[in-house]
């Protein structure tokens, strides 16, 4: 293992919410007291934080690994400051298996930059029909468990899935959402969707699912994360679950904390993700749900969709979009607005998805392992969609003057990417 003294460096601790010039040394993988005698390295003042650790991404291995691989993926993610990739299963055939999951999981050993946790679909097939073998999936090493995109829409199912998962302490990730007020949906329902002409969806509909949801965890006692939540709507049901004392958590994506409606423009397919945009007052409500602590984690949703997916009318264009290299740039938009600050930006980026998931990353405390991030939070550069390390290209900051470059990043204490 490397051992190294970064100093002259802005430590952003998302623990103890602070940022303060001084010196960090790594050894044996892990963070360790300052030591003078070791290898240095002069920051030149830049700042370090804790690795990103990016729930809910998606590798396309198996069956569409033109589209994205563990190998292309931990590049993107190491190049972004995301020094763990927790994995989706909404793959082609899903992560439903053991058998598929060591796959998954020796795909990623072998060939990923960065480390990798593997999501397990709830249901088999994700079809919602029966419930997957939620133990023996666990054993083989799943870190939490979710349909994705998928609802279950059989309660039943979900009842039962949900209090076999709480007797294993098993983590279920939910997608808020009411399927059938948004099937063919591709837009938010108002002025704009109605002037272009494009099949929308009521905000009400994630209101609908994520009250469903907590309904059920009420019952069940489960362990619950909300995937992302992009509606002022849904956010007095999430406080009331909290307030309740629900384990229930919720995330928000990149996309819809810089985005909104408007940003769809002439059918932009590269904007078209799911849910979809928002409006600009369901923005700033967002941001203000992560400032006071209500919404818990940032997360890139990383979802590569090849050309031939979105060179289509905007209606028929694949939803998704790549996110891992834009995840940090991007949210550097709110620190600079002035609207969060870097320790809270990275208590939602690294500290609370690692403390969500049982890990012991996202944190500069002496003994936490040395996955660490150096950025410029200030350089200033133009997106091009071609340098991105990613298979697939369909990012919405194509051409967008951004904020805000990772210099190094390191899994372990190994340099695994350098600018």
């Amino acid at each position: 293992m490397t051992s190294l003294r970064i100093t002259n460096v802005h430590l952003v601790d998302p623990e103890h919410q602070t940022v303060e010039l001084g010196n960090l040394s790594i050894k044996n993988g892990r963070i360790a007291a300052d030591d003078p005698t070791l290898p240095s390295f002069n920051s030149q003042g830049k700042y370090l934080a804790p690795g990103i650790v990016d729930i809910s991404a998606k590798v396309c291995e198996p069956g569409e690994r033109h589209k994205e691989s563990f190998r292309s993926a931990g590049l993107s993610a190491a190049a972004g400051g995301v020094t763990t990739l927790i994995t989706r299963p909404d793959t082609n055939p899903a992560v439903d298996s053991p058998e598929t999951l060591e796959f998954a999981s020796r795909r990623a050993q072998a060939t990923c930059a960065v480390r990798s946790y593997q999501i397990a679909a709830l249901t088999k097939g994700r079809l919602g029909k029966e419930m997957t073998e939620i133990g023996f999936l666990q054993d083989a090493g799943a870190i939490a468990f979710s349909d994705c995109d998928a609802v279950v829409t059989n309660t039943k199912v979900l009842a039962r899935a949900l209090t076999y998962a709480r007797q294993l302490g098993a983590l279920v990730i939910g997608h808020p959402q009411d399927p059938g007020l948004s099937e063919g949906a591709a837009a938010t329902s108002g002025k704009f969707a109605t002037l272009r002409a494009i099949p929308a969806v009521s905000p009400m509909a994630e209101r609908l699912g994520l009250e469903r949801d907590l309904a059920m965890v009420e019952m069940t006692g489960a362990k619950y994360h909300a995937d992302q939540l992009s509606t002022a709507l849904a956010l007095p049901a999430l406080e009331r679950a909290k307030q309740q004392g629900l384990d229930v958590t919720a995330g928000v994506s990149i996309h819809h904390l810089t985005l909104n409606e408007l940003d769809v423009a002439d059918y932009r397919s590269f904007f078209k993700v799911k849910p979809p945009l928002r409006s600009e007052e369901d923005r700033l409500a967002m941001i203000s749900a992560l400032a006071n602590g209500l919404i818990d984690i940032i997360s890139s949703m990383h979802t590569p969709q090849d050309e031939e997916s979105k060179r289509l009318p905007y209606e028929q264009a694949a939803s998704g979009a790549v996110a891992l290299e834009t995840l940090l740039p991007a949210a550097l938009r709110l620190y600079h607005a002035e609207q969060l600050s870097l320790p809270q930006l990275f208590r939602a980026l690294s500290l609370n998805p690692s403390r969500r998931l049982g890990l012991d990353s996202g944190r500069l405390s002496l003994g936490a392992p040395a996955d660490l991030l150096i950025f410029d939070p200030d350089m200033p550069f133009v997106l091009d969609r071609f340098s991105l390390r990613s298979k697939s290209k369909n990012t919405p900051f194509d051409g967008q003057r951004l904020q805000g470059r990772v210099l190094a990043t390191f899994v372990g204490g190994k340099e695994v990417y350098t600018r």
